[in-house]
């Protein structure tokens, strides 16, 4: 995934104090290592990179009366729900999450919290993922516009404007980490358009812009949302974060299912990312992100797999299999008329993947992350090719990891550090942490 797109076969990378020195054939590599990781007939990849996601959501997975609804309804229903959450639920959930997208070649995640029940706070988050060990962005996000106020979240999870903004400069002053390398950045991360003020918006982009973080927000996610924007503010939602200082290369939004052209020209224009989740925009029957127009714009684009309760699953390398899939699915809606402006009517399976890595680092702002090269954090995957999944694919194995079935990785490696060995987490319990995770799930839905 480097700037030649090289694959080598029979490959080996040279790792010192957590960066890669040097990438080239195993045999040109110096023999001087204090340690080999031997990966003969294992596939390599970079670390894969989740750019949107809701760790606390795994808690309710497959809800009954959240199975079959839309967005709006969704929320509604899961909102009482996750009120009763408390501390210990949030970094339960954190880990939970972490695991399961590290055990799908996941070396780098940004989570997106926006509720705090309980005497709920995103350190709860940050100190349950450096206990797994792969790299965080965590997303300090914000919900202050009730349902008494016109917004759609009930007036009991909703916070007041001043704490928010002090909270978000306490995360940033002290957990915030811009150097190469970093395992630790904090986002702030307004909600979304219906559950936020424009004042909020505006002061969040001013706090983000004097420290040097990202921002971070749900946009153009479904119709309603369209519908709902056009009735209270007078503009679609594209143009309604222009209005707010919304735009730029340090903001990305998650979804952007129903943008128009001069939209996708907005965010190519200005530098804003994308963060493609197919699974749940399936899920939730939100639609199909025109992820091809917006690739051939110039639209940094990165993967996520999104909330665990709108895609109910965290495998990062199955999103990756997904975004290809349901971009063939738009190519055939559309027809004869998508590739007459320019546009390829097939993503490819390389496609697939570099969205998952070099287009999530360029949409989180790490230049240190997203392919295997020298500079670059040595964050890599390795899948092990003689599997029964794989068998009759090893003519090119790099097409196989996002055709075929998808599967866990078998190892993980971030900042030179093992996280997965041999298909097992090395830092967590994990039938423990199971254990844990479904007592509080279960206690949280009875009420």
């Amino acid at each position: 995934m480097d700037d030649h797109r090289q694959e080598i076969s029979d490959g080996g990378l040279f790792v010192r104090d957590g960066f890669i020195e040097r990438v080239g054939s195993a045999a040109e590599l110096p023999d001087t290592a204090d340690h080999i990781l031997d990966l003969s007939g294992y596939l390599v990849l970079p670390g894969l990179i989740n750019t949107h996601h809701h760790f606390y959501q795994t808690l309710t997975r497959a809800v009954p009366a959240a199975q079959d609804a839309n967005l709006f309804g969704w929320l509604k229903t899961l909102y009482p729900i996750w009120a009763r959450m408390r501390p210990e639920d949030i970094r339960i959930s954190a880990q939970t999450a972490l695991a399961e997208l590290a055990l799908s070649g996941c070396t780098t995640a940004s989570d997106h919290l926006y509720i705090f029940p309980n005497g709920s706070r995103l350190d709860d988050e940050i100190q349950a993922g450096q206990e797994v060990g792969i790299r965080l962005h965590a997303s300090r996000g914000s919900m202050s516009l009730g349902e008494s106020q016109g917004g759609l979240p009930p007036d009991r999870v909703v916070e007041n404007e001043d704490f928010i903004l002090k909270d978000s400069q306490r995360l940033i002053e002290t957990y915030h980490d811009p150097n190469p390398g970093s395992m630790t950045q904090i986002v702030l991360a307004p909600c979304s358009p219906f559950s936020v003020t424009a004042d909020l918006m505006r002061a969040s982009a001013s706090l983000a812009r004097e420290y040097g973080v990202h921002l971070h927000t749900h946009l153009a996610e479904t119709k309603d949302e369209e519908v709902f924007c056009l009735e209270k503010f007078g503009y679609r939602p594209a143009a309604y974060m222009s209005l707010l200082n919304w735009v730029g290369p340090d903001v990305w939004f998650a979804h952007s299912v129903h943008v128009e052209q001069d939209e996708i020209a907005l965010y190519a224009q200005t530098g804003c990312g994308v963060a493609h989740c197919p699974t749940s925009n399936m899920r939730l029957a939100s639609g199909i992100a025109p992820i091809l127009e917006m690739l051939t714009a110039g639209v940094k684009v990165g993967l996520g797999v999104d909330g665990s309760a709108s895609n109910d699953g965290s495998h990062l390398l199955e999103e990756v299999r997904q975004a290809m899939l349901v971009s063939r699915v738009r190519a055939g809606l559309m027809g004869a008329s998508l590739s007459s402006g320019g546009v390829p009517a097939l993503m490819t399976a390389r496609q697939a993947l570099e969205i998952a890595t070099r287009g999530s680092a360029s949409v989180l702002g790490r230049k240190d992350l997203g392919s295997l090269e020298p500079g670059k954090c040595a964050d890599f995957v390795a899948i092990d090719l003689n599997r029964l999944g794989y068998a009759g694919a090893l003519h090119d194995p790099v097409a196989a990891a996002v055709f075929c079935a998808p599967v866990g990785v078998d190892y993980v490696v971030v900042g030179g550090k093992l996280v997965v060995k041999d298909g097992q987490l090395v830092n967590i319990d994990l039938p423990q942490l199971v254990e844990r995770h479904n007592r509080a799930s279960r206690r949280l839905l009875a009420g």
